[in-house]
């Protein structure tokens, strides 16, 4: 196999953390970038020959693959990124994920291979693709599509694929409306079905024979998407196109609320995704860091980065990166704080404080950092509060954005001491009551005064 790894579009659902780094790149449990998932995934299923497709902001994901996946002349392995480029018999950049891995077929063609599989760079699970070939050669598919068995809740979000009782695809609908749901079912395991799993949805991982995807592109040379036209396009004229039913975790990591949950998930006292497991190591660039160093610090769920350094701080349900520091009688809870690429010096730190004009790398003291992200570099001051919520809409400024309540603070971003975004539950509460004492009309305030107390409760 060789494996073509896409790196999505502008990755316009994960801004603002896809401002300055494409999709791949954007960083994972504070230790980890998302494309690490996919290559690890490889690597530990044998397959060390791998092209990682992009189009923006390439420059950090470059740098990233060639620090961590170096191959010596004893082997034959490697990770190549593969950017959108013009060429004289094609001026166009990548129109969709078919037409990103047809443009990409000529960097193949150097290469001996019997089958492609395609991946996507924004995915969170662990896979072992030599059982979704063993399956692929066994039942003489031409195409696999690795699925996950999904609620009707769930169903409208994905292409759902209904599947024969021999495992071949017969019919595919992109995100069904709940009316069309019933007759989209598949045969399941009955384990799955007492659980309210009776679909099966595309993962968006795909292995094909080469000679049949050769064919598809020339039989179809205006399909751009391979979930939208290639796979429908393949099931209409009879290409044997057979399910690989995968029941583990897996999520997609498309959007900021998706990315948050993701991670914070992975606090959890046995998370669903393991990154423990010796069989399935995720590999990412060698630290020469020293170990996070804690003084008067209270810990609960929480996971922290080589190299940080917190002072009596208290850190709930949250993950820091690389270098994290943080001040004193800080609370960082429900968040993610990415860390920094390098450390300032005790001089520098020093020179900082006296000059009291800017904050120094880190969470400064007497702050609330709450349901937000804190990207890279950033330089908090004492005393702010940044406090995340569903009752915030979404914004864009050049020092932060909210996107589904939760607010991102952007790479690089200083926040001077007492800077506030959001507000804490405590005083839109107190806000709320305070606003019931100015009717006069008694029986209009005791109204209110029943509905807020609902809403508070």
């Amino acid at each position: 196999m060789v494996a073509l790894i896409l790196g999505g579009g502008a990755g316009t659902r994960l801004y603002p953390l896809t401002d300055v780094r494409s999709k791949p790149a954007v960083p994972l449990v504070g230790k980890y970038r998302l494309v690490d998932i996919p290559i690890s995934n490889c690597l530990n299923s044998g397959v060390n020959r791998m092209f990682v497709l992009t189009q923006f902001n390439s420059t950090s994901l470059n740098q990233h693959i060639k620090k961590t996946y170096g191959f010596d002349h004893f082997n034959n392995g490697f990770v190549d990124v593969l950017a959108a480029e013009q060429t004289r018999g094609n001026m166009n950049w990548f129109q969709g994920t078919a037409d990103a891995v047809r443009q990409s077929m000529q960097h193949l063609f150097n290469h001996d291979f019997e089958h492609v599989l395609i991946l996507s760079g924004d995915q969170l699970y662990q896979m072992d693709y030599q059982e979704l070939l063993a399956s692929h050669i066994a039942t003489g598919a031409e195409i696999s599509i690795a699925t996950i068995p999904v609620t009707a809740e769930d169903a409208s979000g994905f292409g759902i694929l209904k599947m024969q009782e021999n495992g071949q695809i017969k019919e595919f609908i992109e995100k069904p409306d709940a009316a069309e749901l019933p007759n989209w079912t598949s045969p399941l395991s009955s384990e799955q079905t007492r659980v309210g799993k009776h679909y099966l949805a595309s993962m968006g991982i795909y292995l094909f024979n080469r000679q049949t995807l050769l064919q598809l592109f020339s039989d179809f040379p205006a399909a751009n998407d391979f979930g939208k036209e290639v796979i429908p396009n393949a099931i209409l004229t009879n290409y044997q196109v057979n399910a690989f039913l995968f029941d583990d975790y897996w999520t997609d990591i498309g959007t900021i609320r998706s990315f948050m949950e993701a991670n914070l998930a992975l606090t959890d006292d046995i998370p669903a995704f393991n990154l423990f497991n010796e069989q399935h190591r995720i590999f990412t660039p060698a630290t020469i860091l020293p170990p996070a160093k804690c003084q008067h610090t209270r810990l609960h769920q929480a996971i922290v980065g080589e190299g940080s350094i917190l002072q009596g701080a208290t850190i709930q349900r949250a993950i820091l990166g690389l270098r994290t520091r943080v001040e004193s009688n800080t609370t960082v809870k429900n968040s993610i704080v990415m860390g920094a690429d390098h450390y300032q010096t005790l001089k520098e730190i020093a020179a900082i404080k006296r000059l009291d004009e800017f904050p120094h790398l880190g969470i400064g003291k007497n702050c609330h950092i709450e349901n937000a992200i804190i990207d890279k570099n950033c330089s908090i001051g004492n005393n702010v509060q940044i406090v995340g919520g569903d009752n915030l809409a979404d914004v864009d400024t050049p020092q932060y954005a909210i996107r589904d309540g939760i607010i991102i603070v952007k790479k690089g971003t200083v926040l001077p001491a007492g800077t506030q975004i959001g507000k804490l539950v405590e005083e839109i509460e107190e806000e709320i009551v305070a606003e019931t004492f100015i009717f006069e009309d008694n029986n209009v305030a005791a109204a209110l005064n029943d509905s807020i107390g609902w809403m508070l409760d």
